[in-house]
């Protein structure tokens, strides 16, 4: 299901934790991100 579709979210703390498997979770449900963290590796990984 894309229940997100069409949607923007944007997900402070997106490297890691809580943040990294909401971003996830979120782009499989078709949401638009925008994501912030203190890793860019990690950032550009995800």
């Amino acid at each position: 299901m894309q229940k997100l579709q069409n949607k923007i979210a944007f997900i402070t703390g997106a490297t890691g934790g809580i943040g990294a498997g909401i971003a996830r979770a979120f782009a499989r449900e078709g949401a638009h991100l925008l994501i912030t963290g203190r890793n860019a590796d990690k950032l550009n990984a995800l």
